[in-house]
């Protein structure tokens, strides 16, 4: 058993799940990976049906874990950008074989990924 922050985990992929683990964190990793920065507004569009709490407490999360980094762009009005950071970006081997993956899957069952690229903005 791993002692970490007060948890208790079974292995190192526990450890790593923690941290990226959930819909929506691993989303967010992801699209930080792909375009390097985004603001607020930007991340919740690429992510349907996230609500604006969760969205929120999801990017305070990944800041407070190391990451993700917020630069203050403007106090008022108050506008931010989140990236990837170098714990981040090295978890890029992970976007990419997810992703790659993925694509193969849908391929491999007939769905032309291509045709939602507008969720890729």
């Amino acid at each position: 058993m791993i002692q970490l922050h007060d948890k208790v985990y079974t292995c190192p992929v526990d450890v790593t799940l923690g941290f990226i683990g959930g819909k929506w964190k691993l989303l967010i990793l992801s699209h930080l990976h792909q375009f390097e920065r985004k603001n607020y507004s930007q991340i919740k569009s690429n992510l349907p049906g996230v609500s604006e709490k969760m969205l929120s407490q999801q990017l305070k999360e990944l800041e407070r874990d190391k990451l993700i980094e917020k630069e203050v762009l403007s106090l008022k009005p108050y506008r931010v950008e989140y990236m990837l950071s170098a714990y981040g970006k090295a978890l890029s081997p992970v976007y990419e074989v997810m992703s790659s993956w993925g694509i193969s899957y849908l391929k491999h069952n007939g769905i032309d990924y291509m045709k939602d690229q507008e969720l890729y903005k």
